[in-house]
């Protein structure tokens, strides 16, 4: 509910195949998260190549003077953590830090960051979107144990949080979350329903909901979905 820049990486070293959103690229169906868009390669046309930190500032810069405040920035993707150590990516990210904005990751916390070597990431906040059975992946290439304790004890904060089904609910949901907590104890969960459109989330938003009240967990719904479905840029 806070008023908030998206700022998407394309890229990511996961594919998930599990989650089901299915999109076809010249006459092939095929499956992956709900952000395919930012994940697939065969639409790198589509990403905005940006190799200027000053030109994204200016742009953010001029965007924040419009609207008379600084929101929050969430920079997601893909997986934003693939660009951590890219000159430009950590030119922006420092530059968010010192003007004061609350940062966000939304990452899948496989990858290690060096936070001595880029400092600027240890204000900002991480929102570790474990992927679970669902996604498909193995688990030895979603849960990275060392890579998460890193984060957990340099970043400002960081919390759990997982995108889970009706039938995830249902079988290992509770389980598997149990077993990512015994890595990281004291980390508050938040679960989100699958969904890529209203209809989907509709499908599962209620098993989640319920869910999240047995067993003292935050619900976070997909608003932006709610409200604009599958319209993107918004």
């Amino acid at each position: 509910g806070v008023p908030s820049y998206f700022l998407r990486t394309g890229g990511c070293n996961l594919s998930c195949p599990g989650f089901g959103a299915t999109y076809e690229v010249d006459g092939e169906v095929r499956y992956g998260c709900d952000t395919y868009f930012a994940v697939d390669s065969a639409y790198a046309k589509s990403w905005l190549k940006v190799d200027d930190s000053q030109t994204l500032i200016d742009t953010l810069q001029d965007k924040f003077t419009t609207i008379g405040y600084k929101p929050h920035v969430v920079i997601t993707g893909g997986e934003p953590l693939m660009y951590h150590s890219d000159k430009v990516f950590y030119a922006v990210v420092s530059w968010l830090v010192k003007e004061g904005v609350q940062i966000t990751f939304e990452t899948n916390g496989t990858i290690e960051i060096d936070f001595e070597a880029y400092p600027a990431y240890k204000s900002c906040i991480f929102a570790l979107s474990l992927k679970l059975a669902n996604s498909g992946e193995p688990e030895q290439k979603r849960i990275i144990p060392q890579a998460l304790k890193n984060i957990q004890t340099y970043a400002k904060e960081s919390f759990l949080k997982f995108t889970i089904d009706k039938e995830l609910v249902e079988t290992t949901a509770i389980d598997e979350i149990d077993q990512i907590r015994d890595i990281l104890p004291k980390l508050e969960v938040f679960c989100m329903p699958v969904g890529e459109s209203r209809d989907t989330i509709r499908q599962n938003d209620k098993a989640v909901f319920e869910f999240c009240m047995k067993y003292n967990f935050r619900y976070s719904d997909r608003l932006h979905i709610r409200v604009f479905d599958t319209t993107q840029g918004v």
